[in-house]
């Protein structure tokens, strides 16, 4: 396995601390994952704070590039532009189990739920690891989603983990990915950006990595499937998640979250017919009481004309964190005894020396 320090710095802005969506104070990430024979498949969960999220509420908006999901939660935020429960990642059938556990984690924590208090908005995306994964065992239960909350921190292991345990990408394995940059708007004033993302598009011939379009070079080398990577058209799907210090209200992080898609297509995805790319992002700069009874912030949004270096954050740190996503995947065998090289094994034998993305002169 090649290390994450081999690869290229996408962009010229620098990164964070841990070049990971947690590097926006106060984001932590968890996974569960199950991994067993015909089960490859797993939850992964963002906090935008260690509060009660149902309470104190965070901006947020998304943008949907392609619609073929079938995520939870998205009507409401268009409507208000809030999150009020962590961000669940999980494969298509185990949507309704994720939000069954997202309305009775906060009913737990706040028993008026639907009640004397409003009911609360579950946010679940999904994308199918059917090929890796027996989607028909809908195996994800509550518990798991309760521990992908528990193990949530800021340390985010990538690749096959979580929900990106059964994902593919590209024809090869994908997964979890994230990434972060810095973004200067003014002389003395700089804001954090990152990404995290759950890979699972994309075509192997369309693959463009840093720049480089070595699509066709890999397909050779998978030339025993090359010729049916080919023909089969993108069906797959990604999620982008934005996660920002910087004060912006819904408006401006729907601005955000259409940029991710700027990272994505330079990666060689075209949003597909059939794949499902939907973008959120959430700011942590200020919260919004669920009970009217509360203050409003009053916090000054960023102004328009500072937001640029902003959405060169996000393209950049999307673009990375997909790079990520496939250099951390481990091969994964699953559902009747279906394979997904790993990117970083098909390219084993490409020298630390020199470009990690530019082959060796005995490379084939």
């Amino acid at each position: 396995m090649m290390h994450r320090h081999l690869l290229p710095h996408i962009g010229n802005l620098p990164q964070g601390l841990r070049n990971a969506i947690t590097d926006v104070a106060g984001v932590t990430v968890g996974h569960h994952t199950l991994a067993a024979q015909d089960v490859q498949t797993g939850v992964t969960v963002v906090r935008p704070h260690a509060g009660d999220p149902f309470r104190d509420r965070v901006p947020a908006a998304a943008a949907v590039l392609n619609g073929f999901g079938k995520s939870v939660g998205l009507l409401q935020i268009e409507e208000l532009g809030v999150l009020e429960t962590p961000i669940a990642l999980t494969n298509t059938f185990s949507v309704p189990a994720v939000a069954t556990a997202q309305i009775r984690q906060c009913m737990a924590a706040n028993p008026e739920t639907g009640r004397s208090l409003p009911t609360v908005n579950p946010l679940v995306f999904e994308c199918n690891d059917g090929f890796l994964n027996d989607i028909q065992r809908m195996a994800i239960t509550e518990q798991h989603y309760l521990q992908a909350c528990a193990q949530a921190g800021v340390d985010v292991e990538e690749g096959s983990v979580g929900a990106g345990r059964g994902m593919s990408s590209f024809g090869l394995k994908g997964g979890i990915g994230t990434a972060s940059r810095r973004a200067r708007v003014m002389a003395n004033t700089e804001y954090t950006v990152g990404a995290l993302v759950l890979a699972n598009y994309g075509r192997l011939p369309q693959l463009v990595l840093a720049g480089h379009a070595l699509g066709p070079q890999l397909a050779t080398r998978l030339a025993t499937s090359q010729k049916s990577l080919a023909a089969e058209p993108e069906k797959g799907s990604i999620i982008l998640l934005i996660a920002t210090d910087a004060p912006l209200d819904a408006r401006q992080l729907r601005r955000l979250a259409l940029r991710a898609g700027a990272g994505l297509a330079r990666t060689g995805s075209v949003f597909g017919h059939g794949s499902g790319d939907i973008a959120l992002a959430f700011s942590t700069a200020y919260t919004v009481p669920q009970q009217s009874n509360r203050p409003m912030p009053t916090t000054a949004m960023l102004h328009d004309g500072l937001i640029d270096a902003l959405f060169q954050a996000v393209s950049d740190s999307t673009e990375q964190a997909i790079i990520h996503a496939l250099w951390g995947a481990c091969a994964v065998t699953g559902r009747d005894g279906h394979h997904r090289i790993a990117l970083a094994d098909l390219l084993h034998d490409w020298p630390a020396t020199s470009h990690p993305l530019t082959p060796s002169a005995s490379s084939s």
